[in-house]
């Protein structure tokens, strides 16, 4: 019989042959052009769809092209120019925070440490890694995001409840060459079948492998509830 490890490490592998070949080009959904375009985006994306943020950032990126544009600005200008994104009030704020410290100690461009980028208002671990990834093309850690938390708990790919936990757990099952595409495929696998609400689990790839499934099971591993 294997070890608990390994038994994940096998669930890992037969998930992520099975969404590679249900979503062979996955990746990030948010519209940027330039490093503080990411930047930005992630930080507006925090607890808002991606959709709501390429709405809004359409216009917002015609009207602020450099750091100095975000520190120049008044808060109240720029939670006026992100209004329809989540807690705009605050976001507006660190956007203009973002701008002053690249101006201050990064002559106005997007740091590429962990340590720099979780420094600036509003960045944290998360946003941090994508940035990292999608800006940097360094690859620290895994996104742990909404979906990524509910999935794989729901998988028994770890039973941890704080991302910074989860995060840690999966870096020691998931292959590192497989870290930045994990973070995708959960996400369209969450955006499609396994909805937090209500999964179609009949209909989904990962159903005879995933010890939450509806058809033969009635509990979701992800909160404890039945369903």
């Amino acid at each position: 019989m294997g070890t608990a490890l390994e038994s994940r490490e096998a669930q890992v592998t037969e998930v992520l042959e099975r969404l590679h070949a249900e979503f062979p080009d996955t990746t990030i959904s948010l519209n940027f052009s330039t490093r503080l375009e990411l930047l930005v985006a992630v930080v507006l994306s925090a607890q808002c769809t991606d959709e709501r943020v390429n709405e809004v950032t359409a216009d917002l990126f015609e009207k602020y092209e450099s750091a100095e544009d975000y520190a120049q600005a008044s808060e109240e200008q720029l939670a006026e120019d992100i209004y329809g994104i989540t807690f705009h009030n605050n976001k507006g704020g660190y956007l203009k925070g973002i701008g002053e410290i690249l101006l201050k100690e990064h002559d106005g461009e997007v740091p590429d440490t962990m340590a720099e980028l979780t420094d600036l208002p509003g960045v944290g671990r998360k946003t941090a890694n994508v940035v990292l990834q999608h800006g940097h093309d360094v690859v620290e850690g895994v996104v742990v995001d909404t979906h990524v938390q509910r999935i794989t708990r729901r998988l028994g790919i770890t039973e941890e409840k704080r991302p910074e936990a989860i995060e840690s757990d999966l870096m020691d099952v998931v292959p590192e060459e497989e870290w930045q595409e994990f973070t995708h495929l959960m996400i369209s696998h969450g955006r499609g079948d396994c909805d937090a609400r209500n999964p179609n689990c009949e209909g989904c790839v990962l159903e005879d492998i995933c010890p939450s499934s509806k058809v033969d099971n009635d509990t979701d591993l992800a909160t404890g509830e039945t369903w």
